[in-house]
C-alpha cells in the first residue's frame, strides 16, 4: 500500500505543476463582447485544461481509496462530489465547498466546450468561468497540500 500512496503523491505533484503552467498561460484575461473567436477558443481550451488536471487528480485519488466511478453516466459529477466528502478513516475530504462550487462551474464549462461544436463561445459567460477559475487558484493549494500531508502520514 505504501507504493500506491507514494505513486499517488508523485502523480498529484506532477498534476500540480501542470496546473501552475496552465494558470500561467491563462493569465487574467479580460474579454470584451467583441473578442475574436480565436482568442475565446484559446481561453476556453485553457479552462478546459484546468478542469482536466483536477479531474485527473481526483480520478487517481478515487482509484487509490474508492471504487472506480467512471463506468456510468454522471460519473464526472459524482467524482467531483465525492472529493468534498470526508471519508474518514479511509481518507479526508480533498476539497471544501467553495472549491467544489468553482470546480463544478469549470466541469459544466468543460462539458459545453467538448460537446458544443458549431456554436460561438459567449465572452461574457466565459468571463464568469475565468473568474471562478481564478478564485479557485487561491483556494486549492492549501487543500491539496493537506491531502498530500495525509498521504505522507500514511507511509
Amino acid at each position: 500500500m505504501t507504493e500506491t500512496f507514494l505513486l499517488l503523491e508523485r502523480s498529484l505533484r506532477d498534476d500540480l505543476k501542470i496546473l501552475d503552467r496552465i494558470y500561467a498561460d491563462l493569465g487574467e484575461p479580460q474579454l470584451a463582447e467583441s473578442e475574436p473567436a480565436d482568442k475565446l477558443i484559446v481561453v476556453g481550451y485553457r479552462l478546459h485544461g484546468i478542469y482536466n488536471a483536477f479531474e485527473n487528480m481526483f480520478r487517481n485519488i478515487a482509484a487509490a481509496f474508492e471504487k472506480s466511478r467512471d463506468d456510468h453516466s454522471g460519473w464526472h459529477q459524482q467524482l467531483l462530489q465525492s472529493m468534498r466528502l470526508d471519508l474518514s478513516p479511509i481518507r479526508p475530504a480533498v476539497i471544501d465547498d467553495p472549491a467544489y462550487e468553482k470546480l463544478d462551474e469549470l466541469r459544466r464549462f468543460r462539458h459545453l466546450f467538448r460537446a458544443a461544436y458549431g456554436i460561438d463561445l459567449d465572452p461574457l459567460r466565459l468571463q464568469l468561468v475565468i473568474r471562478k477559475a481564478l478564485e479557485l487558484r487561491t483556494l486549492y493549494p492549501p487543500q491539496i497540500d493537506r491531502f498530500l500531508q495525509f498521504l505522507r502520514d500514511l507511509r
